[in-house]
């Protein structure tokens, strides 16, 4: 069985918030260990409860993985987009 590589580029592109599944992949673990750890509490990224569904914000996987975020999002303003 192969795994997926992830660039940076592919985790970014991932959007503001991904699922246990892919953030489980992104940091290299399978899917079931993923959710066991979410369900102990002790998933390596903050998570969001999402009905029946966990979600993990793409910004804390960046930073749990080392890179930094875009001065874009530190400020708070969409990427792109200028202050006028």
């Amino acid at each position: 069985m192969s795994s997926r590589v992830w660039t940076e580029a592919d985790v970014r592109a991932l959007g503001l918030t991904t699922d246990i599944t892919t953030a489980s992949s992104v940091l290299g673990m399978s899917r079931g260990t993923g959710y066991r750890l979410v369900r102990e509490g002790r998933f390596p990224v903050r998570t969001i409860p999402n009905d029946r569904h966990s979600r993990v914000p793409v910004l804390d996987l960046l930073r749990v993985l080392g890179l930094e975020p875009p001065l874009a999002d530190l400020a708070g303003e969409p990427r792109g987009l200028r202050a006028v």
